[in-house]
This record gives structure tokens, sequence and C-alpha cells, in this order.
């Protein structure tokens, strides 16, 4: 079987040739039908480190035939041996996994401490699946006298996951692993700035499933993604992305009513009791910012912290403090806490952001514009920005970057008004003491998902998805696994 070389790290040598990068298609690489590429640019070098397919509808075809010669002997298999092979795909995956983080963090830019910690994310993800994999159960109804009801689960067949380039291959990994636990044969998008660790899923995955169980098609959103959601055979979509690019999902899904979940972007706040430990509840929004794992590039990042104003001086040396403390640099650099953002473009996007600000009339206290200690590549300082009314722009617009918008309140009722009040509604975070006041705020708050007194990390297992624009279904849980299947009802007559 033809493979695609390894991606050279950085070590100081002459450049080597770019890697000509291959999809992954019925359990072949193949190359896009146009032989359109996409370049693969280091965020912190700004160099070329390889290419790869720039798909097109016709190659997007190709892959929903090979999912659909594959799915019903994956169907069939049955749920143990299917869990038995994910265990087997998680095995391969841990083993495998510097060499993963690693390419991840040339890629896409972001911190080698944060890219274990991703892979090791994926492989509990995958194990989890594998292990709630019977769930999938029909029920029965009570019976009449004549007639015996019952409901079935079955998988839909062919699924389109489409995920972003904020953790490739995080979310590349885990989450193909629901809709395969489920039955379900998969064509997997990633996102075309940071597609380099998915094919390399697709390289570990062939020697454990199935040709045509797992599909890797890269490629643009406007194009490959936007013919992979419109297929035909293609009747159930999840995407994990931007607002924008979640209706044209929805827009595009619309002509035949397919199933569609959306995991889409948040503004979310963090409300700062007066009670509670000053440094510990700063050090917690730095952490639920994702600042030192993935450079604020989070769509759970808590980007308006909502202080009360009698501590609201002290938070802010406090928050001042904990960022000045992360060390930015080369990602590579196991002690780097800070890399740079994904791509140019989201780079020029972010730093617009901050001058947007400015010119809004925000005071940047920290940050606000490229480190001193680089030269080059796509960084941003962490940056907090104050002196801030609601209307700005960096309040109300997600920025999905290093940008902190800090603001007081008073009144409990109107500072849960303010942080409700965005078409947006992933997260939200408490800082109190007060376990009234906690429950009583989590439950005026208008999200999917409520930190008290968290840092942005869940537990496996729990149900994670957004209110209102933010998007629509569960992740993470046994209700994503039952979202990849299908009832159907069964009434037996009895003579």
């Amino acid at each position: 079987m033809m493979r695609p070389p390894p991606v050279a790290g950085r070590d100081g040598a002459p450049p080597a040739p770019v890697p000509h990068r291959l999809m992954h298609v019925g359990g072949v690489w193949v190359d896009a039908a146009t032989g359109g590429r996409i370049e693969a640019v280091d965020p912190t070098s700004e160099e070329l480190i390889a290419t790869v397919p720039d798909a097109g509808a016709e190659d997007v075809a190709a892959a929903v035939a090979a999912a659909q010669s594959a799915a019903a002997d994956w169907r069939d298999l049955g749920w143990a041996r299917r869990a038995g092979l994910l265990r087997e795909l998680a095995s391969r995956i841990e083993a495998d996994a510097e060499r993963l983080a690693r390419l991840d963090v040339r890629d896409a830019g972001l911190p080698l401490a944060g890219m274990r910690s991703d892979v090791t994310g994926a492989v509990a993800e995958i194990l989890y699946y594998a292990g709630i994999a019977p769930q999938t159960t029909g029920s029965t109804a009570p019976p009449t006298g004549d007639t015996l009801s019952y409901t079935l689960r079955e998988p839909y067949g062919v699924v389109a996951r489409i995920v972003p380039f904020n953790h490739p291959f995080k979310f590349a990994a885990g989450k193909v692993a629901a809709p395969l636990a489920a039955g379900n044969s998969v064509v997997l998008k990633p996102g075309e700035q940071t597609s380099l660790s998915a094919l390399e899923l697709a390289r570990i995955a062939a020697d454990v499933l199935p040709p045509g169980v797992l599909n890797v098609v890269t490629g643009r959103g406007t194009t490959a993604g936007a013919a992979l959601v419109a297929h035909p055979e293609v009747h159930r979509v999840a995407f994990t992305g931007s607002v924008p690019s979640g209706r044209a999902v929805l827009r595009g899904a619309a002509e035949a009513i397919k199933h569609v979940t959306l995991e889409l972007g948040g503004k979310n706040p963090i409300i700062v009791f007066p009670d509670v430990d000053v440094v510990r509840a700063a050090q917690a929004a730095v952490a639920g910012m994702n600042v030192a794992r993935c450079t604020g590039q989070s769509c759970g990042s808590t980007s308006r912290l909502f202080v009360h104003a009698d501590i609201a001086d002290r938070f802010l040396d406090a928050l001042v403090a904990c960022l000045s403390a992360l060390r930015i640099g080369d990602p590579m650099d196991p002690r780097t806490e800070v890399g740079p953002l994904a791509f140019r473009a989201h780079h020029e996007r972010v730093l617009g952001n901050i001058e947007t600000a400015r010119q809004e009339g925000a005071a940047v206290v920290h940050g606000g514009g490229r480190p001193e200690t680089v030269a080059r590549g796509f960084f941003v300082e962490p940056t907090v920005l104050t002196n801030l009314s609601d209307g700005m722009t960096a309040v109300r617009e997600e920025i999905f970057g290093p940008v902190m918008s800090v603001l007081t309140w008073r009144d409990v009722d109107e500072v849960v008004r303010r942080a409700n009040a965005t078409p947006l509604g992933l997260t939200a975070n408490v800082w109190t003491r007060d376990l009234t006041a906690a429950h009583r705020t989590a439950a005026a708050l208008e999200v999917g998902y409520v930190y008290v007194n968290g840092n942005g990390r869940r537990p496996t297992g729990t149900p994670f998805g957004g209110w209102k624009s933010s998007g629509l279904g569960k992740e993470n849980s046994l209700e994503a696994l039952v979202s990849y299947t299908r009832e159907k009802t069964v009434t037996v007559t009895l003579w």
C-alpha cells in the first residue's frame, strides 16, 4: 500500500523536499482528481512544510462511495467486534502519541504539552465510545393483547464528520469515535489549514479498520465540505466550527432534510463574585481561556470576564500577573506555554480585532500585538482589554484568539442579563463560595454548559453542546452515540 511520507521536524538542517501528501479513500492513498493542492505552513517558522490535496466534488463522491461499500459489513460486524477494533485503534494511537503530538505542533503551532494532552484526550474519547457501544438499544411498549411493539436503533450508514483547525488530531480522532461505535462508516474532512495529523490518523486506522470504514478527504470547506454536506447518500452530518460555517452546513443539508449536529462558537462569560480567592479565580480565567493550550483558539474560551467591582482592581492585577508569567516561544519546546496562531489570515484577523477595540475606546492593559521576543511566526501576545462597554465589538464578537475583555458589575441580576445578551450560548463559569448564588446563577445562564469554580476542563462523558446560535445537539456523551442511529418502531400483530 502506498503511504505518505512523514513530515520532518525543525532541527536547523537544510530544508527537505516538501512532502506531497495524499488522501485516504477506500483503503487507498489518492490525490485530488484535479491535482489541486493546499499548502501546509508551519505557523512558527512561516515555512512551507507539506501540501495536501484540494479535493472537490468528484473526490468527495469517491469517498462517499467507498464508505457506502463498507457500511453494511461494518454495521453487521456487531457492537462487540466494532468496540474491540476501536480499542485497538486507541492502542495504536497511544503507541504513536509523541509523534502525533509533534506533528500538530508543527502544523498548527500549538504547544507540545497541550498537544500531548490532546492525543491523550482523543484516546480517552475513543475508549469511552468503545465502552458504551452496546447502549444503542431499543425498547418495548406495553403489549395490548394482540400486538407486540418494540424499537430498534440502526446506524445511518455514511456519516460526514467535519472538524476545524484548532485541535487537529484530538478532533479528527475523537469525533469519529461515536459514529464508528454506532455502526456507521465515516468520511472525515479536517480543517484545510491543519490536515496533516488527520492523514496520520488514516494511516494508523488503515491497519485496524476495514477499508472504507474511515475515509479522510482534505480540501476547503466551500468545496469539499459543501459537497460532502450536500451528497445525497450522506444522511447524517456533524460539524464543528464557526457560526457562519454552521449556517452554511444547515443550508446545504436542508434540501434533503438531513440530521445535523453543530458545535459552534461561543462568547463565554465568567462571572466572578466578590467572595472568591482572587488569585485562584484569575488563574482559572486564564486556564478557561485556553491561552496556554491553544492560544485562545477555542470555542469554550472564557473571553468575557465579569468581575465584581469591589475586587476588580485586585483581580486585574492577578490576571495580568498570570499572563505575564506565561512563556511565549517555539511550541516544540516543552517549556513553552503560548505558541502562534494557526495561520496567517487568522493572525491578521485577531490583530485587526485588537486594533478595532482600541479605535472604539478600549484600553489595552496587557499585550496587544506581536511579542517582542519573537521575530517571525503568527504570534499574538495574550491581551487584556478594559474600559469596555457591552456594545463594543470585542465584547460582542468571538475573536478566537488570546484576547480577554474585563468588565465590572454590582447587581447579580444585571450581570446575568448582560452575560445572556448575546446570540451565543456555549459555556459559562461562575466563581463564588456561596452555594446558593452558584446554583441560582447557573440556572439563570442561557448556555449549554456551566462550570462552577471551574477551569474549563470537562470530564469524559459529560454532555457538551451549545444553546442558541452555539449549536445543535450534544457531544462527548451517550446522547452523542445515540444521535448516530435512527429509531425504527416495529409492531407485530399476534394471530
